[in-house]
């Protein structure tokens, strides 16, 4: 690949940022261009024409004549287009499905047309803009990425339309710029078996020294390729050193021969690298690349959880959030390093958003961009030329602040995700702030965790479910145990209600589970048909056999603390 292209793609990226920001500054207009574009756009439609889009001439009359519908209504028009029938929610053909993930409930496809696909474009290209330009302040340079995420299709619909998760369709129809940006062969990512596509991407971006950022959906996944690089630091010298592909990767021959025939011995930098695990004892990112730059992950709701153990393999890496996007849609795009705010995507749908006190009515009224509130969190509605309208996808975020016009949004919680002994709603939003407090209380790390409800009294005591980070003890449990309890009150007032003087929940109870438990748990997830590159693992759960057969190491009940 010719070395231009990535500067090149930095300039029209850094233009494109421009751009949008000086669209921020006009968020009604861009907003209602959006609006009447996508209703003349789709006005010759099946549900175009059932809701006469063609008589909508703004914003208010929109809201009042297309109802907000959940995906059930959509479903049977998914269906149909699946089969191969056309005009049904969008003019333009259907080139792909959407698979969600299927974490919080059944899979949905969402279709994906060529001209909902460029317009999610932007808003990438646009963060790659707002990157290049953060990074450029801090003295860091833009480059080569790693990522693991699967190309392979899961499947055909029977009218022959592929379909997938919403990582593989914008991998494959943006092959082009991907082939730009990635640190090893796109032909690495269609391996179907997770550690092999982990294993090939991190070698050939070992033969790049000067590889420059990491790139995962999500922060759990990135610690994850770590994980692999230090566990595999042997084999990856090995392959580097002779030029081979290790022969226990799960490879089809053609795809290993296309691989192998991309992978040059390079002992010298074998060599490099054999020097460094001999002196620090160990592979990390930093080691392996010093001129790493950048992680991109999901920032937001649980994700600075899993921050938390960055310092494990990072020092002082920055991290980006890029887009905050679903397999509906963009929502927002991110403009600082290390930050949890990002601006709402004004030019990619027209949003909507619910206030709490709206929450619980089946037609809400809703607000615009320019009438939220900084401080206050919604629901956020969208429209777009998926050919969904008015889409609730039922994410909860805060409104922060504003970027000129726009929102400066934070994904706080899943509206579904709810725990609750009686009425209290815990979401998982309040009990990772418990656990971020307690980790730095405790000086402790935990390898992941989940409140689960006991199954054998009423009303249900919480269970504080841990797995200890390797090499970590937890020395005092019970006192761990007791400021979760008033952590938990502190930040969640029906939670404190409920809990004076164990008035209507019980005192809850900590469970140390085994190493190795939440592993365990989410090769249950995938087992279930979760892409890895999609698992978001739950850290509140109502099902009380979720954690069911895992071995629980001690139990601690609460005792009254002076």
């Amino acid at each position: 690949m010719p070395n231009f292209l990535l500067p090149l793609l930095q300039i029209v990226a850094e233009q494109t940022k421009n751009n949008f920001i000086k669209k921020t500054r006009q968020v009604e207009a861009v907003q209602e261009r959006f609006l009447q574009d996508l209703l003349q756009t789709h006005q010759g439609t099946e549900l175009g024409q059932k809701y006469n889009f063609q008589n909508i001439k703004t914003a208010e009359q929109f809201r009042q004549r297309v109802p907000i519908l959940p995906y059930s209504s959509y479903q049977p028009y998914c269906d149909r287009i699946a089969q191969g029938e056309q005009n049904i929610l969008t003019p333009d053909p259907v080139v792909f499905f959407n698979l969600t993930s299927g974490s919080t409930g059944a899979h949905k496809l969402i279709p994906v047309t060529n001209r909902f696909q460029n317009s999610l474009r932007r808003p990438n290209l646009t963060s790659i803009g707002f990157l290049s330009s953060a990074l450029r302040q801090r003295g860091l340079k833009f480059g080569k990425v790693i990522t693991t995420n699967s190309t392979q299709l899961m499947g055909l619909t029977s009218g022959g339309i592929p379909y997938g998760p919403a990582s593989v369709g914008v991998l494959r129809m943006g092959k082009f710029l991907c082939e730009q940006l990635f640190a090893h062969p796109f032909e690495a990512l269609q391996a179907p078996d997770s550690l092999t596509r982990h294993y090939l991407c991190l070698l050939f971006a070992l033969q790049q020294p000067n590889t420059r950022g990491i790139a995962a959906n999500f922060p759990m996944l990135i610690l994850r390729t770590c994980g692999y690089l230090e566990y595999y630091a042997e084999d990856f010298i090995r392959d580097i050193e002779k030029g081979t592909l290790a022969p226990w990767l799960q490879l089809e021959p053609e795809l290993r021969l296309k691989l192998e025939q991309q992978l040059v011995a390079n002992p010298h930098r074998a060599k490099q690298l054999r020097e460094i695990l001999q002196a620090e004892g160990r592979l990390t990112p930093e080691l392996a690349w010093s001129d790493l730059s950048f992680i991109v992950a999901a920032r937001g709701g649980t994700s600075d959880f899993y921050f938390e153990r960055f310092p494990d393999y990072f020092s002082g890496t920055p991290a980006f959030g890029a887009v905050y996007c679903s397999a509906e849609g963009t929502f927002s795009i991110y403009p600082e390093l290390n930050s949890d705010a990002s601006i709402l995507a004004i030019e990619s749908a027209f949003f909507e958003f619910i206030p709490q006190d709206q929450w619980d009515v089946e037609q809400p009224k809703t607000l615009l961009p320019s009438e939220v509130k900084p401080g206050n969190s919604y629901r956020i509605l969208m429209s777009n030329y998926s050919g969904f309208y008015r889409y609730d996808i039922g994410d909860v975020m805060e409104v922060v602040g504003f970027y000129e016009q726009a929102p400066l949004i934070v994904f706080r919680h899943r509206r579904g995700g709810l725990l609750s002994s009686t009425t209290e709603k815990t979401t998982e939003f309040h009990v990772t702030q418990v656990m971020q407090v307690l980790q730095q209380e405790f000086n402790l790390l935990l390898e992941d965790f989940c409140i689960t409800l006991s199954n054998d009294v009423i009303p249900a005591y919480y269970l504080v479910n841990i797995e200890l980070a390797p090499g970590k003890a937890l020395e005092n449990p019970q006192q761990f145990l007791d400021r979760f309890d008033r952590q938990l009150q502190s930040i969640h007032t029906s939670y404190a209600v409920k809990r004076i003087n164990n008035d209507q929940i019980p005192p809850p109870r900590l469970r140390i589970l085994a190493p190795g438990s939440f592993a365990i748990v989410r090769q249950r997830q995938l087992d279930k048909g979760i892409p890895d590159s999609q698992l978001k693992f739950p850290h509140i759960n109502e099902d009380r056999n979720f954690l069911a057969g895992l071995r629980v190491e001690r139990e601690i009940q609460l005792t009254v603390i002076s």
